[in-house]
């Protein structure tokens, strides 16, 4: 909003403070208040309910009272630490190197400084076990206000993990899955120390992208050892100068790294909403590029599956039907949603009920619902070949471990009923049970949580600075493991905790779980909602309209 200024830092600051509190309180976002069930026209074949509850006048007013609070302190506290009154802790440039430009800015610091690291000790938690749906938490503590922690040697155990991308479950050492990775690391080693295209291209590669197509159901697919660098490094293959890329205000950084890099143009349209996808996809077409007004090379459409921060999932109906309808690319990032959407786990697509071949480029990770790392591009074979060889992740990066290339094997082949077992089809149902539970438990309880009703991740909105921390702190006393979430990650007036369901949760730890956030919600106030919960019988009439 304001560009910085390190001479008029004070000034600038406040500025930057009170046009985002506006810009935030007048967003479309923040005045999304109506619960949507949406069935446009037979494009959907159940109800698409999301919910995104406005944010209380009063709390809004309260939350910039705090972070406006908060940032007259920290400026107070760098004033402190100029004069050596407060011991400073920051980096800051060598005496020496006092004429160089500065290697970095300090204002820019500011936040993290002054703010974040009052409630530092919420986050890099550190874990001595596997983190499945309940952990051991190595014991730490600070003697310096969180800038620097000590461990006491004591072990926090039994927590409720409520914070790991860990949907079906996958996430453990015993079993069919964790027996695979350990036979494959006996028999190739736990690296390959070399590309795919010279000396690190194994059997277990070409076996995994097989499977991979097929649980698709598209021709062909390619893995990748990293899941961010395959949004990062292969957008910039696929799309250049000349071309469009229109993404949602709220793709994943990954995304939003390999739009940049690609060097096209970029237009962003708001969160899942199809009346500005289409203005700008007719605009596009009617204009094409700046100052020459030539076609557009290609136009690509950026979209992911469940949104991580709102819980969301994209309308992909919608979105498949502009798509056909003014001639571009689909590239879905399904990281969240692959394997946690769909009677058959195989994500977004197969929760609409659509036909794969509708999606141009078909985008993942393995580190979720899988339990391992990485990620794959599906789609065409022309399309994975072009890939193989102009793809930096594809050329320079260092394949895929085995074992890890195993798990995923494993997991998918439960997920699909291959290995004999009915384990995946369970996993399955019960994240759907849980996830289902635990959102309508949460509702009846008053808290305000956004996002679809299918999605596992739930975020719950805290608002206030002051209850980030406090939550998160409340929490782990109860021995219940969160993840809370503050600007700059979400928008200053939507601070939340986001609760991520797995399979792995019994219904005796989501109860267990639930008591502690309603306690917690009591304690520090945090049941916002003025919404009537949707009954049995509504539902059911919901249902009955499909």
């Amino acid at each position: 909003v304001t560009r910085f200024n390190v001479n008029q830092q004070m000034l600038n600051f406040a500025s930057y403070i009170i046009i985002c509190s506006c810009v935030n309180f007048f967003s479309p976002h923040f005045l999304l208040q109506n619960n949507h069930v949406a069935r446009n026209g037979g494009m959907y074949k159940k109800p698409f309910v999301e919910y995104f509850e406005e944010t209380p006048l009063l709390v809004a007013v309260l939350t910039y009272m705090g972070y406006g609070i908060l940032t007259i302190f920290g400026y107070l506290r760098d004033f402190l630490r100029d004069w050596k009154i407060e011991k400073c802790h920051v980096a800051r440039e060598r005496e020496e190197q006092k004429d160089f430009v500065p290697l970095y800015q300090d204002f820019e610091n500011f936040y993290t400084r002054n703010l974040y690291m009052r409630i530092r000790d919420n986050w890099n938690r550190p874990i001595c076990s596997v983190p499945g749906a309940k952990m051991d938490l190595v014991e730490r503590v600070t003697h310096d206000y969180n800038w620097t922690f000590e461990h006491t040697g004591k072990v926090i155990k039994d927590v409720i993990n409520m914070g790991s991308y860990n949907y079906l479950g996958f996430a453990e050492n015993t079993g069919a899955c964790a027996a695979a990775a350990a036979e494959a690391t006996q028999r190739y080693g736990a690296g390959v120390n070399s590309t795919r295209r010279e000396m690190g291209n194994l059997d277990k590669h070409e076996e995994l992208e097989v499977l991979v197509a097929r649980f698709l159901g598209v021709e062909a697919s390619m893995a990748f050892g990293m899941g961010f660098a395959t949004n990062s490094m292969n957008i910039p293959a696929l799309t250049g100068k000349g071309c469009l890329i229109l993404s949602d205000e709220l793709n994943h950084a990954s995304l939003v790294l390999g739009a940049r890099l690609s060097g096209s143009a970029i237009r962003v349209f708001k969160h899942n909403n199809m009346q500005s996808l289409e203005k700008l996809l007719r605009d596009a077409i009617v204009h094409g590029q700046p100052r020459t007004h030539r076609p557009w090379k290609k136009i690509l459409i950026l979209v992911e599956g469940i949104y991580s921060m709102e819980g969301s999932i994209v309308r992909l109906p919608e979105v498949i039907a502009l798509k056909k309808k003014y001639k571009a690319y689909l590239y879905l990032d399904e990281a969240h949603s692959i394997g946690a959407l769909g009677p058959g786990g195989k994500g977004v697509v197969d929760y609409f009920g659509l036909d794969p071949r509708d999606v141009d480029i078909m985008m993942g990770t393995f580190t979720k619902s899988f339990g391992a790392a990485g990620g794959y591009i599906g789609g065409k074979k022309e399309l994975v070949d072009y890939l193989r060889t102009h793809s930096h992740s594809a050329v320079y990066a260092t394949s895929m471990s085995p074992p890890v290339a195993q798990q995923i094997i494993a997991s998918m082949k439960c997920i699909m009923g291959e290995d004999g077992t009915n384990l995946g089809r369970e996993r399955l149902q019960q994240l759907s049970e849980n996830t289902t539970y635990f959102r309508r438990r949460l509702h009846e309880m008053g808290f305000i949580i956004y996002g679809n009703e299918d999605s596992p991740v739930v975020p719950m909105m805290l608002y206030m600075p002051a209850k980030i921390g406090a939550f998160g702190r409340e929490m782990l006393k109860r021995n219940i493991g969160t993840v809370v979430v503050g600007f700059p990650a979400t928008p200053i007036i939507e601070s939340r905790a986001r609760f991520c369901i797995s399979a792995a949760h019994t219904r005796e730890m989501l109860d267990t779980a639930l008591t502690a956030i309603s306690e917690v919600g009591d304690l520090l106030q945090l049941k916002y909602s003025r919404q009537k919960t949707p009954s049995l019988e509504e539902d059911a009439y919901l249902e009955s309209q499909d």
